[in-house]
């Protein structure tokens, strides 16, 4: 019964940060373009186009890795939403606003924050970038995940366990083709 209470507060908390993002302050039409475009950055056909012009520019066996890493995280997130069986926002919440198309599926975890984070991580961890590089791979992960809460997708538990099992991911794949970090 404790484990009830502490997921029911932690629920609650969680509610609550999402109408944040969900709903607070103004929503222009142009926000609502611009962010549902962002979080496409996350589907896993940004990660093929991503690979495609890795594999052009002389980078096949990182292209190839990078399409691995992908597909193996996709069957770990469902795996993982098979498990959890969360609903969706809208389903739990009356006062959810949905931009763009409803998705369908589980909700926990994220797998376009999953996907962003991995990506981010990956390329750090390969192209070993400036600090700067860095940043602006992971704002870009991050903006995936602030786009999941608004378009209504996602809770920021969600979210926070993409980051989390993405960055895994990415480090994961860092080590098994030794890019060492």
């Amino acid at each position: 019964s404790a484990l009830l209470l502490i997921w029911s507060t932690n629920q609650l908390m969680d509610a609550r940060a999402f109408l944040f993002f969900n709903t607070r302050g103004r929503r222009p039409a142009w926000l609502d373009m611009v962010m549902t475009g962002l979080t496409q950055i996350g589907n896993g056909i940004t990660a093929l186009v991503l690979a495609l012009a890795l594999f052009f520019a002389g980078k096949r066996l990182f292209a190839y890795e990078l399409i691995l890493g992908t597909l193996t995280l996709w069957l770990a997130v469902e795996f993982i939403k098979l498990l959890v069986r969360r609903g969706r926002p809208f389903t739990g919440l009356t006062e959810a606003r949905i931009v763009g198309r409803r998705e369908r599926g589980r909700s926990f975890p994220s797998g376009h924050t999953a996907q962003s984070f991995f990506i981010a991580t990956l390329m750090a961890a390969y192209f070993r970038p400036n600090v700067w590089n860095v940043c602006i791979f992971f704002a870009i992960a991050v903006l995936v995940g602030i786009t999941r809460m608004y378009v209504g997708a996602h809770y920021p538990r969600d979210v926070l366990a993409g980051a989390i099992l993405g960055s895994a991911w990415g480090l994961l794949g860092a080590i098994v083709f030794g890019y060492g970090l």
